[in-house]
């Protein structure tokens, strides 16, 4: 084997080498990751230095869904005139264009024509304004408001 070729196997099997030391996280047996984000890992070699931060995480404020006495989006009635009262309140909050995406993307769920309101909010100025749009669309005796503030 020539000079040349030795480099190059040499260098492509320290390549190699490298490239299997590397941190990729939780792994099955099979090589696939297990899907498990949640913790921060900083990673360093001689020639770099990486650090990957962990996934936002709404399990703990999502853990309410399982409450069987609280309103899900399942319990949206299909009554064409619920359907119509949920369509409005959701289409005069997508058409105010300073909503957050979670206001946005709060539950809206109306029964009989009573309107709940769940999710998570940016600041009390749009938990406020959703609940105006809401009653304004329902009328004000027909909306709960259980929409809670993000946690800086």
């Amino acid at each position: 084997m020539n000079t040349p070729m030795k480099v190059a196997v040499v260098t492509l099997i320290s390549l190699v080498g490298a490239a299997c030391d590397r941190n990729d996280g939780d792994v099955t047996s099979t090589g696939r990751p297990t899907g498990n984000t949640s913790s921060s890992t900083t990673t360093t070699t001689p020639s770099r230095t990486t650090t990957t931060t962990p996934a936002v995480d709404n399990t703990a404020r999502n853990k309410v869904d399982r409450d069987s006495n609280l309103k899900t989006p399942m319990d949206q009635s299909e009554n064409s005139s619920d359907i119509k009262i949920t369509a409005e309140i959701r289409r005069a909050i997508m058409d105010d264009k300073a909503m957050s995406t979670n206001a946005q993307n709060c539950k809206i769920m109306t029964d009989k024509g009573a309107v709940t309101l769940r999710g998570v909010v940016e600041s009390q100025a749009e938990k406020d304004a959703i609940e105006a749009k809401a009653r304004t669309v329902a009328g004000a005796s027909s909306v709960t408001n259980l929409l809670e503030i993000k946690t800086k």
